[in-house]
């Protein structure tokens, strides 16, 4: 009797793992799969040819220096994607009416946008129509699980000159101030900042240190607040946690913009101005990614420290051997 039962569960388990958690089976998840794949494939042609001319102006602009981080974007977006493919595979989604009024709301941003000469909202509604389409198309359940990497192209799309001036230009003020406080500290120098730019005298010598927008610590600021998002959802951690790496991005990346200038500023008063521009700036430029992330590391070492993951605690579990 205890030979059959085993039996009886040996089979049940068989039958339930040739179903997924959704209850589909293989062969249901490969007919899902190749028609999902023709209906947002003709959808995808569609898209590209309304959006071509927008497509190619971000790429464009991802080519520039301020916007080269833009191009790493969609291929996070695809690995985010391709992260939970499994799970997409098994979902048996189901299209819905909502993702119609999405497709709509996006196509009407961007056409009033177009003839309105808006470049900006023109991004955005992009990015609408996408997840309208995916909506439309998978469902809520779709929805559930690719929502992020679709909000995350949001991080490639530069921003307007405008917005980007008034949030570029308070960055370069302080990074100014603090650089003239420190430098006070040091022999044989008065300094003081207006604006953005460090007024002062070294060994009776007059010098100006103007700090540019290139030298705004936006690029690394965007950047990095994109990679806290990305590790943020890669790794499994409590929501608290999570918040605290993306909200640390912000404070991390200002104080390496404000160490960058600070020892452009050294290096233009000690060593030349020749030298404070060129090969070691940009120089200068990667080693702070370098300070950024081992600072990031640290407050992710810092939290897993604090958090520590508690093994399961066994279950009763009743176990039949034969002959007993």
């Amino acid at each position: 009797m205890v030979e059959r039962d085993e039996q009886d569960c040996q089979s049940g388990t068989v039958a339930e793992s040739a179903l997924d958690e959704s209850g589909i089976s293989a062969d249901e998840g490969r007919g899902l799969f190749i028609d999902r794949c023709w209906k947002f494939g003709i959808l995808g042609v569609l898209f590209v040819w309304l959006f071509y001319d927008e497509v190619y102006r971000l790429v464009d602009r991802w080519g520039t220096a301020t916007e080269s981080h833009g191009m790493l974007i969609p291929a996070f977006s695809l690995y985010f994607v391709y992260l939970n493919r499994k799970r997409l595979g098994r979902i048996k989604g189901s299209w819905s009416i909502v993702g119609m009024g999405v497709m709509i709301f996006g196509l009407w941003i961007y056409l009033f946008s177009f003839f309105k000469g808006f470049s900006y909202p023109r991004s955005i509604a992009m990015i609408i129509m996408l997840g309208g389409i995916v909506l439309f198309l998978g469902g809520w359940r779709i929805i559930r699980w690719v929502w992020l990497p679709i909000v995350f192209l949001l991080f490639s799309i530069p921003l307007p000159a405008r917005l980007y001036y008034e949030i570029s230009m308070p960055m370069r003020e302080m990074a100014s101030t603090v650089a003239a406080v420190i430098l006070n500290f040091l022999p044989n120098i008065d300094c003081e900042a207006a604006g953005v730019v460090i007024h002062g005298t070294h060994l009776s010598e007059d010098f100006n240190l103007n700090v540019a927008e290139a030298c705004s610590g936006m690029r690394l600021l965007r950047a990095f607040v994109a990679l806290s998002v990305a590790m943020a959802y890669l790794e499994y951690r409590p929501i608290l946690h999570r918040a605290v790496l993306l909200v640390s991005s912000v404070p991390i990346a200002i104080f390496c913009n404000m160490l960058r200038v600070l020892l452009t500023g050294l290096i233009y008063i000690y060593m030349g101005g020749e030298y404070a521009t060129g090969t070691l700036h940009s120089g200068l430029g990667i080693a702070m990614l370098v300070v950024a992330f081992s600072l990031y590391g640290l407050i992710t070492w810092v939290l897993n420290r604090i958090y520590v993951e508690e093994e399961p605690e066994d279950e009763g579990v009743l176990v039949v051997k034969k002959g007993e």
